[in-house]
């Protein structure tokens, strides 16, 4: 969890911001897989956390207590708690008319994101927590998840196992093992 004194002031991040920045792109090249063709899954942390909360401090302008609060508020969900895992999940179709018809048809997608380490069972994403980003017509673009990770399959982990990544909608369907280096920054999430 972020804390309010662990946060730079506008001042000192607006000094520090180019560096900061640079090591978190650094940083979440290893926690990006894409999914298919059109998904992407940006696992959070603290640090990727703590530079949205950054960032989101600097666009807006926010130096006052309550403002600060909010913004810790909103996204402190999103940084996992050491059973689980987080990610920002990106539905990404560069044609604005396909963005539109692929998201009418991928309704329920967010729903549909597992992982899976051999010997255990799949673990479906929980979805949008924090609110709705589906209505009648369409998904959205973004959409936040949680893998909630029972004590078998963070043992397992622990020991080594494998993960598969996928998506099964009927509309999507794709898989990936996760690569060494992905595989461990999840993990040590799990510390």
């Amino acid at each position: 969890m972020i804390k309010r004194e662990s946060l730079l002031s506008l001042e000192a991040y607006a000094r520090e911001r180019n560096a900061f920045r640079a090591r978190v792109i650094e940083h979440k090249k290893h926690r990006t897989v894409p999914l298919g063709e059109h998904l992407t899954l940006q696992f959070e942390d603290e640090l990727t956390i703590r530079y949205q909360v950054q960032e989101m401090l600097r666009i807006e302008r926010i130096f006052e207590d309550e403002g600060i609060q909010h913004e810790l508020d909103a996204y402190n969900p999103l940084v996992p708690d050491g059973s689980n895992w987080k990610a920002t999940m990106l539905i990404e179709y560069p044609d604005a008319e396909e963005r539109k018809r692929k998201l009418a048809e991928l309704r329920g997608i967010e729903r549909r994101v597992w992982i899976e380490v051999p010997g255990g069972e799949r673990v479906y994403a929980i979805a949008d927590e924090d609110l709705e980003r589906e209505n009648e017509e369409k998904t959205s673009s973004v959409h936040f998840l949680r893998f909630e990770l029972a004590a078998p399959t963070r043992a397992a982990l622990a020991r080594g196992a494998q993960v598969t990544l996928g998506v099964d909608h009927p509309r999507y369907q794709a898989s990936v093992q996760l690569p060494a280096e992905v595989r461990a920054a999840l993990c040590a999430d799990l510390r």
